[in-house]
């Protein structure tokens, strides 16, 4: 768990470090030198800053992650004649990883022979993933091409120009009617959406109030304000002041996610889809569930405790109630966590801003935990209403347990779809959620029991409503799964109802008939005539399930989709690669490039250049000759999305008359 912890504070703390960063850490240059007609020396050096080192190819495994180079189409156009070589580095034992690190400082300096195997090639193309560290690392990445004539590189896309600006840039001057975009919006409220969420986060902070690590503190801690404070007055001052430190504590963990938004405007989209990061979250929240079952227990190290509560002692005053409100983060950390991880998942799950999401989730969670020690300081009488701790705690952990294990599939569920990988179609998944339903059932009702359940005892009244409910959700899903219901209650965290072991109609939302390509769409509503449905989705996206689900799913809706429009759904999660001859790199107006390799990459950047938006679910209605006929909607309601759609239809058809 150290570990874990270290790797997640390294990894948003190199985010900083590389915001405040005035030049680049390390500068790059390269050099050929000829040997013979065949065989040459690739050299490439790094200028590094001061107090920066990069880490040497040979650094021992176990450590920090050493540099890596790749050669392209190194066996078909040469050879590599020995290892890269490297010049002078430095070591140093690392007491965390227990082994000696191998680095540069000032200057790197890497050489490669080669030997070419066909003639004509003119330039070599190398590219270095390294990581570079000042008290934090940043993984980096750089580009070297050598030109062994002693020319200018060759533009590595001269077709993928053209193919970029046939993708976005003439799509982009063709467009008619672009001013309407200015106009669009998601016609829902977003404050429902971020109070929504927030929402949860209290509902989180709650929740953690009521496990066995928090919930013993509220009388002791309140106790402590209200007697050592001198006056009652004084007091409460000093228990509200705790209570602020507890929610600014927790608003500070979502800060360095602010820290994205200047990177990449599909960042947040990749962090949600990315397959690797939902096989951790699906790892993680596993692991979480077996704590909360009792199994072990998910602790930080108690030094930091000690050392956290020694020095709200030493110092007092307001800087003495911080620290105490850090010893309270701390020491709850094996309750909370789960739960501050809960939240995480929801907030990656959901749609919109990731930072501004899961600042309002962690907000709204402190505030939760810190509400009951102001509250019990300003009526210090009501303490003694409160319940005992015991046994009902522990079945609230439980609850959450079942809870986190739910989660951990639908992270598993993200990374089969957008993967393709066929293993948790609906029905698999429905079954799953439903064999953990009847589970948690079983414990409810005292069937069986977990390691850290005290003595059997009757069943409470709210252990008996809880069972309840949870055998009610057991019959709504086989319900759902037996095609008696539609499990509409649940869109957005099921698998859509393509995704199907059963039904093999085709793989478009509701059997519709769509196209994935924007040139084919297009194509076929001209021969047609008909205007264009642009469905800007993804295969993890919530709320594009919601809207399938919810909406277009409506008897007065789903006929004007298949019927009056030609319906391209652009999937912008999706992994899969593109040909070697489909790939291009993207230059944006800034100048940076973006190597397009998957179908997602694709898409993404294809809505974020024509229509300056990065958001899914995103519609936009075209006219076969690139018209604008309405503005662009998101997630939005079935009467406002019905309007819409025939006014985009009534536009189409008054232009045609003309």
């Amino acid at each position: 768990m150290k570990q874990l912890l270290a790797s997640i504070v390294l990894f948003l703390s190199s985010f900083i470090a590389f915001s405040q960063t005035d030049s680049e850490p390390a500068l790059w240059s390269q050099e050929v030198n000829k040997i013979s007609d065949t065989e040459y020396e690739l050299v490439m050096k790094a200028s590094i800053a001061d107090d920066w080192h990069i880490f040497s190819q040979y650094t021992p495994e176990g450590g920090s992650i050493p540099s890596q180079f790749t050669f392209s189409k190194v066996g078909s156009d040469y050879e590599l004649l020995g290892k890269t070589t490297e010049s002078e580095t430095t070591s140093k034992y690392e007491e965390v990883f227990g082994i000696e690190e191998v680095f540069f400082l000032k200057e790197a300096i890497f050489k490669q022979k080669i030997k070419l195997l066909n003639p004509d090639v003119r330039q070599i193309d190398v590219n270095i993933w390294y990581q570079i560290c000042k008290e934090v690392c940043i993984q980096q990445e750089h580009d070297f091409k050598f030109v062994l004539d002693g020319g200018e590189a060759s533009v590595v896309n001269q077709a993928v120009d053209a193919r970029s600006l046939s993708m976005t840039k003439d799509l982009k001057k063709n467009l008619k009617n672009t001013e309407v975009l200015a106009d669009s919006e998601d016609l829902v409220e977003d404050d429902s959406g971020i109070w929504g969420i927030f929402g949860l986060g209290f509902l989180g902070g709650l929740i953690a109030l009521l496990t066995p690590c928090v919930f013993p503190m509220i009388p002791l801690t309140v106790s402590f304000f209200t007697k050592q404070s001198g006056t009652k007055s004084k007091g409460i001052a000093n228990a509200m002041l705790y209570g602020f430190f507890i929610v600014l504590i927790y608003f500070l963990f979502s800060l360095p996610f602010h820290l994205f938004d200047s990177i990449d405007s599909q960042i947040f989209n990749i962090i949600a889809t990315n397959i690797w990061l939902n096989l951790i979250f699906f790892g993680f929240f596993v692991f979480f569930a077996f704590s909360f079952f009792g199994y072990y227990e998910l602790t930080l190290p108690s030094s930091w405790g000690n050392k956290m509560d020694s020095a709200s002692t030493k110092v007092g005053g307001a800087l003495g109630i911080f620290f105490m409100a850090v010893t309270l983060a701390i020491v709850s950390f094996s309750c909370t966590g789960p739960i501050l991880g809960l939240l995480l998942g929801g907030t990656v799950l959901s749609e919109g801003d990731l930072a501004t999401n899961l600042s309002a989730a962690i907000s709204g969670f402190g505030l939760a935990l810190a509400f009951p020690f102001a509250l019990f300081a300003l009526f210090p009488a009501w303490l003694n209403s409160l319940p005992k701790s015991g046994g009902w705690m522990t079945t609230v952990k439980v609850v959450l347990g079942f809870v986190e294990l739910g989660f951990a599939f639908k992270f598993l569920s993200n990374a089969d779809l957008v993967d393709h990988w066929g293993l948790l179609k609906r029905e698999i998944f429905i079954g799953i959620w439903i064999i953990l339903a009847i589970l948690l059932t079983l414990y409810l009702f005292g069937i069986f029991r977990f390691p850290h359940d005290g003595p059997k005892q009757k069943l409470s009244s709210g252990r008996k409503i809880t069972g309840v409910i949870s055998l009610l959700f057991v019959v709504y899903l086989s319900l759902g799964l037996a095609k008696f219901t539609d499990l509409k209650l649940l869109s957005g965290l099921l698998p859509p109802d393509f995704y199907s072991i059963t039904e093999k109609v085709n793989d478009c939302p509701l059997g519709l008939n769509c196209f994935k390509d924007f040139e084919e769409g297009l194509a076929f509503a001209k021969k047609e005539n008909k205007p264009i449905l642009l469905d800007f989705t993804g295969w993890a996206c919530a709320n594009c399930r919601k809207m399938e689900e919810n909406v277009w799913s409506e008897s007065d809706i789903y006929p004007i989709i298949n019927e009056e429009y030609v319906l391209i759904s652009l999937y912008v999660d999706d992994r899969k690669e593109l040909s070697e001859e489909e790939q291009f790199d993207f230059q944006y107006e800034s100048g940076r490039i973006k190597h397009i390799e998957t179908v997602g990459q694709k898409w993404g950047t294809f809505q974020t250049i024509n229509f300056n938006a990065a958001s899914q679910p995103y519609y936009v209605l075209l006219s076969p000759d690139l018209e604008i006929l309405n503005n662009a909607v998101q997630y939005t309601d079935r009467d406002t999305y019905k309007a819409w759609l025939n006014k985009g239809l009534k536009k189409f058809k008054s232009t045609s008359l003309k």
